[in-house]
């Protein structure tokens, strides 16, 4: 069995931490280097089912998207449900690694997982990574639909390959209008409006569109908006995340047993449609 420190050195090949942006906090949370490991479970988020999962798997180490501690803290302690995450892993020898923006970025990374789980073809980056001159890395992903459909059947379409949530899919736009290209980006993407437009695409896929940037959008073009929850907009990095350790298992020869959690950890657990009564 390979130690950790031997499979956080290939996820870090993966999702190079120094690509991460400066706010962010990526990397190794805990974990002892030179423990043994043989099963891996993958997740969106650390929080106390994913451990708990984790612990009953007998996996050795998670592997997620978001930090556990992206603002620090000054305290672990068990009596904060993120310091009785820490506890429970560290009490029973299971080690957490975090690859968040640097995953946003990567080739492969989180916006062609998405692109992926909807039958996208790839063109290029949102926003190509100056770095990179293959220009494939970068944030979020230009795509080409294969065949021209309405913007009602385009979120249809994410509806049905995304993994449920209580949300579901909502949209700006007419929705008969055609759309033929489409900017994703996986996670929060209003941010990105300006190279949206920039791109020309017919329609935008992301998730958690607040209210001023979408009007704002839909003002100035007949952009169509796809606002999908969060976490179902990144949960198909870990599927892929996951096929990408296990070929490097297979290349190493670790024989590692490699899980995505199919647990659904968005926060909204419930939608109500809205309207008075008649």
């Amino acid at each position: 069995m390979p130690r950790l420190s031997e499979v956080i050195a290939a996820l870090d090949a993966l999702w190079p931490p120094e690509r991460a942006e400066g706010w962010d906090a990526v990397g190794t949370v805990c974990g002892d280097p030179d423990a043994e490991i043989d099963r891996v479970l993958f997740a969106v988020d650390p929080v106390r089912e994913i451990a708990d999962e984790a612990l009953e798997l007998g996996a050795q180490l998670i592997v997620t998207h978001h930090p556990l501690y992206l603002r620090g803290t000054t305290t672990v302690a068990a009596d904060t449900f993120k310091g009785r995450v820490v506890h429970t892993l560290i009490k029973h020898g299971i080690a957490l690694h975090v690859a968040h923006t640097n995953a946003d970025t990567a080739d492969p990374g989180v916006s062609d997982a998405l692109a992926g789980a909807l039958d996208l073809r790839i063109t290029g980056p949102l926003v190509p990574d100056p770095t990179d001159p293959e220009g494939r890395r970068g944030l979020g992903r230009i795509c080409e639909l294969d065949h021209p459909e309405t913007l009602a059947d385009f979120a249809a379409r994410a509806a049905a390959r995304l993994p449920a949530t209580a949300q579901g899919i909502r949209t700006a736009g007419d929705p008969e209008a055609l759309v033929r290209t489409v900017a994703v980006s996986g996670g929060s993407g209003d941010s990105l409006f300006e190279a949206v437009r920039a791109a020309g695409v017919d329609a935008f896929l992301t998730a958690d569109l607040r209210h001023h940037p979408a009007s704002e959008a839909v003002q100035h073009s007949p952009l169509g908006l796809v606002d999908a929850a969060h976490w179902a907009t990144e949960w198909p990095w870990c599927e892929q995340a996951a096929a990408q350790l296990d070929a490097l298992s297979d290349r190493h020869g670790w024989d590692l047993r490699v899980h995505v959690s199919k647990q659904v950890t968005d926060p909204w657990t419930t939608h109500h449609s809205s309207g008075a009564p008649n």
